[in-house]
């Protein structure tokens, strides 16, 4: 009885807790905090950092002074994590978390990955611990940014941008990641067992990466069997006998894929194998 008892007792202690800390009354942060992450070759770039507003102030020579160590936001340092190896600015990255500062000058930004990812602004900055310092030029933008931005842009399999941007003023850093190798082991290994679930992005990955086409077409003939009345393939394949050089059975294929988009009513299809067709005309 007695335990049964402590136990009520304890769960409804735990219950006002949560109940009171859930009470709690907040105030906003006038610097609001973002989270960006982004898909990147086999891993993925997250970054977490605090949106000042311009606020009538002068920003770049003004609150954040020329030459001066920036936090690259406010409130708590900037912080970037990659789950993969990459390379910014030629410079090999290992995966982890770093902390994000820059100095901006009037042509010239130093950009800065810190080892020391938990820190507050830039006051206990040392350069001691930079993993990496590299510059980049900034860029004027007519359309005023209101409030600090940081956003990926031009990204692909192979390369991304974070662009920093605020008042008139935007940044960018440039980074690329080689999995090439681990993609092609994956690709072989996947290859072994199932296919069907793997075909589309494997004979895409062979065609955008100009890896071996009779291997890829080969996979295609392959899918075709177990899916004939799909378009996608039929695209896939038109684009790449056009690689290979033939014209004519690219036309064919494309012309296929056409014919069984129609037939299933799907218009994304009917229009990308429209567009093979008339590059293989123009080809």
């Amino acid at each position: 009885m007695r335990k049964t008892y402590l136990f009520l007792v304890t769960m409804l202690l735990a219950c006002v807790s949560y109940k009171s800390y859930a009470q709690i009354p907040r105030i906003p942060e006038a610097s609001s905090t973002q989270t960006i992450i982004q898909d990147f070759g086999l891993g993925k770039v997250t970054v977490t950092y605090s949106r000042p507003n311009v606020k009538d102030r002068k920003i770049f020579g003004g609150i954040i002074p020329y030459g001066e160590v920036w936090r690259t936001g406010a409130n708590a340092a900037t912080t970037i994590t990659f789950t993969e190896k990459i390379m910014i600015d030629g410079h090999s990255v290992p995966a982890g978390t770093y902390s994000l500062f820059s100095i901006p000058q009037r042509g010239e930004w130093t950009i800065i990955l810190n080892k020391t990812a938990k820190q507050w602004g830039a006051y206990s900055y040392k350069q001691a611990d930079d993993l990496l310092r590299f510059t980049v030029k900034p860029i004027r933008v007519s359309e005023k940014r209101e409030t600090f931005t940081m956003a990926f842009a031009n990204t692909t399999t192979k390369a991304t941008d974070l662009y920093l941007v605020w008042d008139h003023t935007a940044a960018a850093i440039h980074m690329e990641t080689d999995d090439d190798a681990k993609i092609m082991a994956n690709i072989d290994n996947l290859m072994k067992g199932d296919r069907k679930p793997y075909y589309f992005n494997a004979i895409q990955w062979y065609y955008e990466n100009n890896k071996d086409v009779d291997k890829a077409l080969g996979w295609v003939a392959e899918a075709e069997k177990e899916d004939p009345k799909g378009p996608w393939f039929k695209l896939w394949k038109s684009r790449l006998l056009l690689k290979k050089g033939d014209k004519p059975g690219a036309i064919a294929a494309a012309e296929e894929g056409i014919e069984l988009s129609k037939a299933s009513n799907d218009d994304e299809y009917l229009r990308l194998n429209l567009e093979a067709l008339n590059h293989a005309k123009s080809y």
